[in-house]
């Protein structure tokens, strides 16, 4: 089982965004041996639900969602999952610094399964949700592609 755990500031926007998109392409692909989820690297959006931003692209997508809230990572959470995937170079150092040093060659950012180096970003500061799905589906089918 492949366990996967995507991560942003506040797990209200991209995080979940990515966990519903990945959710959806592995229930497309069959696969029944992938688990995904999102959180949170910074306390400002605990125990809120998707940005409505963010749950309006993904029903325009057609895209399945529940209803969720944002959780603060752990380092000892860390541990149970095989890929940490944040969406820029700030959530990358903020997993570096949080997780236990064994656990750093899980992380990873997002579009680097794609081949590319730059951020995913975010629309709570950039208010396009267009462009923040388009990365978020490009990573997560090149991710999918590679399990």
């Amino acid at each position: 089982m492949a366990r996967i755990l995507f991560l942003c500031h506040g797990n209200i926007c991209r995080s979940p965004m990515a966990e519903f998109v990945m959710k959806e392409l592995v229930r497309r692909a069959g696969r029944t041996d992938v688990s995904v989820e999102s959180a949170a690297l910074h306390t400002d959006e605990i125990g809120n639900d998707i940005h409505y931003g963010t749950r309006g692209k993904l029903v325009e997508k057609k895209i399945p969602f529940s209803p969720r809230a944002a959780w603060l990572l752990t380092a000892a959470k860390a541990r149970e999952y095989d890929y940490l995937v944040g969406m820029d170079d700030y959530n990358i150092a903020d997993l570096r610094r949080l997780v236990y040093p064994e656990d750093r060659p899980k992380i990873r950012k997002l579009l680097a399964f794609a081949g590319q180096t730059r951020d995913i970003a975010d629309p709570w500061y950039t208010g396009n949700f267009d462009a923040t799905y388009d990365d978020v589906l490009v990573g997560c089918t090149a991710l999918l592609a590679q399990l």
